[in-house]
């Protein structure tokens, strides 16, 4: 299934390239490629796996990103890039393959990282949310001594299809007194809506596509 969206205004550079964050579904800040640092086609890197994990459905695949550590580098580059002038005092990493973006970018500006994982994963004590899935409802949780350690944080994901998951994370760090001042993703898959879902939170990807 085909699903169209409305292109991003003002992109100059190829989706593959350009830097997108939305406030209120509209582009707030767009980092050119060659802004701060060469281009990369990272489009080139994300595998794309027809008909899973069910038919009709087009599948990106960021182990293409990951095997490949130029790909990989330029998604952390860029992530520094984004947010050396941003105060921030924590970062939440969403299950699973958000741990790994994550990580090396926290560890360069020295951060905490607190994990937002599924359900029933986490040993201590824990505060959780549930949220909506097409069929059924899934929960995400984190440890509550964690959360109350960081108050303005960046989340971390992968790839953001419908939002869920990141909106139940970025409830329970409201719900403990912090602030969500960005989303990253490497992926941004608009034509799902997530920017209903996901609200006035500002949302940075490094790509984006539009349809199945």
């Amino acid at each position: 299934m085909q699903v169209g969206a409305p292109p991003v205004p003002r992109i100059t550079a190829s989706p593959a390239t350009a830097t997108f964050t939305r406030l209120l579904h509209k582009p707030a800040y767009i980092m050119y490629p060659g802004e701060a640092m060469g281009e990369f086609n990272l489009d080139e890197a994300i595998r794309k796996v027809p008909d899973f994990p069910k038919p009709g459905i087009l599948f990106y695949d960021i182990t293409g990103v990951l095997v490949n550590p130029e790909a990989f580098g330029y998604c952390i580059d860029r992530m520094l890039e984004r947010y050396r002038n941003v105060q921030l005092d924590g970062v939440v990493a969403i299950d699973a393959r958000g741990f790994l973006f994550a990580a090396p970018f926290a560890r360069e500006r020295k951060l905490p990282i607190v994990l937002a994982r599924k359900g029933g994963k986490l040993p201590g004590k824990k505060v959780k949310k549930s949220f909506q899935l097409e069929y059924g409802e899934d929960e995400v949780e984190m440890h509550e001594e964690d959360l109350a350690t960081v108050r303005r944080v960046l989340l971390v994901d992968d790839l953001i299809a419908t939002g869920g998951t990141l909106r139940a994370a970025a409830d329970l760090v409201e719900e403990s007194g912090g602030t969500v001042v960005e989303i990253f993703s490497v992926i941004g898959l608009p034509f799902l809506d997530y920017g209903g879902t996901l609200g006035d939170i500002p949302v940075t990807t490094l790509i984006e596509y539009h349809g199945e």
